[in-house]
């Protein structure tokens, strides 16, 4: 692959376009929750067939995984898409709009699942004419978004059944131009870890608080000073965030009551950073309570861990992007984004990188989760070629063993 040629000479021309639009507008019509994709996987399942390519379901409930070989090389590589929804209601007023009332694919999940799907059928369709040797796992994976489904397919043996060299994931992103990608070494995305507070006082008569220890105002002091957590505990250099997205506490307007709630998330890319916040928000707890005569419980719920490209195959995909695009059109210094992702459990487990693909500025300019996006069908094709380039690059025809960061 010659990185000077241009990204028109590069780009795919996929005559499917048009049958793949309809397949993610079905898929997004009927979002499904963290292992309830059975639809989706059912449809998943039926086109991967019709592909020609080897189906095997099972694994995390409602994962699907497709296998395609060329050669007899042992050379093998995974790439990941996710299926499931969100917990949404969706308001916008397009016809393939959500037909499941209060669920949505509004991270665009739908719009992943297709272009691996495309990818899948482009290499299946052009297989004898293709410049790779290998096998290809394409990873149709469940509950990404807030139940692990990554690490459930780990644990019911996904790479044991299906050896693999590497793992590589993508993720459309609004804000970068459709064209465009980022690649960057290092952590991409932070590790996150929800926190619950309860505050126990002593409810009493609200025309009375001196009779009782007011729950509602611990709570209101916590929140003001968790958010010298970061500013007074992280190293400058360092970065944290400590974000609290949920008080509840009281039922009456003339009762102060016993017990509030707090809840929220932390969010690091250092696993010793997270570990010092979580010290900080104890102490301050603790500090608080004896302060208001109140008692107060903290707990925390570890949920993913950073995702960390590795070196080597991040270079990789690079060079495939570059190719693909044009220099100018990868970005390499990108901010790593607070957001959390599974793909993080497979980075522990296999070397790999995963990346964002410029989505443009998103249905009126909304990004993520928000009730009005759609994916961008026009970076599809863009998705679709670099999976496909990035297959030959990773799986070279040749005899010699494949080498990450080696000009494809």
């Amino acid at each position: 692959m010659d990185v000077t040629k241009s990204a028109a000479m590069t780009l795919l021309d996929i005559r499917f376009l048009d049958e793949l639009v309809t397949v993610r507008h079905a898929i997004h019509a009927c979002p499904e929750l963290a292992f309830e994709e059975t639809c989706t996987a059912d449809l998943v399942a039926r086109e991967l067939a019709a592909y020609g390519i080897e189906v095997h379901r099972g694994l995390a409930r409602t994962g699907v995984v497709g296998v395609l070989r060329k050669g007899n090389s042992a050379r093998s590589i995974g790439l990941r898409a996710d299926m499931d929804a969100l917990p949404l209601l969706e308001k916008n007023d397009f016809p393939h709009r959500s037909r499941n009332e209060g669920r949505m694919h509004a991270c665009g999940h739908d719009g992943h699942t297709v272009i691996l799907l495309g990818a899948a059928r482009y290499l299946a369709e052009n297989i004898d004419s293709l410049d790779f040797e290998g096998t290809v796992n394409f990873i149709f994976q469940p509950a990404e978004e807030s139940e692990g489904g990554a690490a459930v397919m780990i644990e019911d043996g996904l790479f044991e059944k299906f050896p693999m060299d590497a793992v590589y994931g993508l993720h459309n992103w609004p804000g970068i131009a459709v064209g465009e990608m980022a690649v960057m070494p290092g952590a991409v995305m932070a590790g996150t870890c929800a926190f619950e507070i309860a505050v126990r006082g002593h409810g009493c008569h609200a025309a009375m608080p001196n009779q009782g220890v007011d729950t509602l105002l611990v709570a209101s002091h916590l929140v003001v000073a968790l958010q010298s957590v970061v500013s007074r505990n992280v190293h400058p250099c360092e970065s944290a965030v400590v974000s609290v997205t949920q008080i509840h506490g009281g039922d009456a307007l003339n009762i102060i009551p016993d017990d509030a709630v707090l809840r929220g998330t932390v969010r690091s890319f250092k696993p010793e950073v997270l570990a010092l916040v979580e010290q900080a928000i104890a102490r301050l707890c603790s500090g608080m309570a004896d302060t208001f005569g109140a008692r107060i419980a903290v707990s925390f719920d570890h949920r993913y861990p950073p995702t960390v490209n590795s070196a080597a195959e991040t270079e990789l995909c690079r060079r495939v992007a570059e190719a693909l695009l044009g220099t100018h059109k990868v970005r390499k210094n990108e901010l790593p984004s607070m957001g959390a992702e599974d793909f993080a459990y497979m980075l522990q487990a296999k070397p790999g990188c995963y990346v964002w693909l410029g989505n443009g500025p998103g249905t009126g300019g909304c990004t993520l989760h928000n009730p009005h996006y759609d994916f961008n069908n026009d970076t599809m094709v863009f998705g679709i070629s670099y999976w496909v380039r990035l297959v030959e690059a990773a799986l070279p025809s040749d005899a010699r063993e494949a080498k990450p960061g080696v000009e494809p």
